[in-house]
């Protein structure tokens, strides 16, 4: 087995479970959010269907400043979230396919202001920093689905409205 497959084995059923949860975003709702201080439904589907494209520039570059250019995207529709999001895991899956493992275990940082504010393999940053971040997110997004009577599908094990 190459020492790639395992986090490309992670990423692909991560992905597809996300995938089965953005599905279910109904455009209706993408402005609706729980909280004053919550993201719109579209906001956060939007920023969770993003994460999967930040994999190449932490493969590509040596680190994140935080406050310089990056500038969230901002998708209109489901469909719209939906096409981000695929795009992001094409491209993340033949970003991690390309590295050697020298590459993935190289240090990454995130910075502010020129302080390190962290600092790990690329691997760990994957799967710590964006896949545990992108689960996260997800967690919020089954909560604001739930809240409109959407269907919850099957995440880790059966949800109440769809047993395994």
């Amino acid at each position: 087995m190459n020492p790639i497959d395992p986090i490309l084995m992670e990423l692909s059923h991560e992905m597809a479970t996300t995938r089965r949860l953005l599905e279910r975003v109904p455009d209706p709702h993408l402005a609706w959010q729980p909280h004053s201080k919550s993201m719109t439904m579209a906001r956060l589907s939007t920023h969770i269907a993003e994460i999967p494209g930040w994999v190449a520039g932490i493969l590509d570059k040596d680190g994140f400043e935080v406050g310089g250019d990056y500038t969230p995207q901002s998708a209109a529709s489901a469909k719209e979230i939906l096409a981000m999001f695929d795009a992001g895991v094409a491209a993340a899956e033949a970003a991690i396919r390309r590295q050697t493992m020298e590459r993935l275990s190289a240090m990454w940082r995130i910075t502010k202001g020129g302080q390190t504010i962290v600092e790990m393999p690329r691997m760990g940053v994957i799967r710590s920093l964006l896949l545990n971040h992108l689960i996260h997110h997800r967690g919020q997004l089954s909560v604001y689905l739930r809240l409109k009577d959407v269907p919850i599908p099957s995440i880790y094990g059966p949800s109440a409205d769809q047993p395994m």
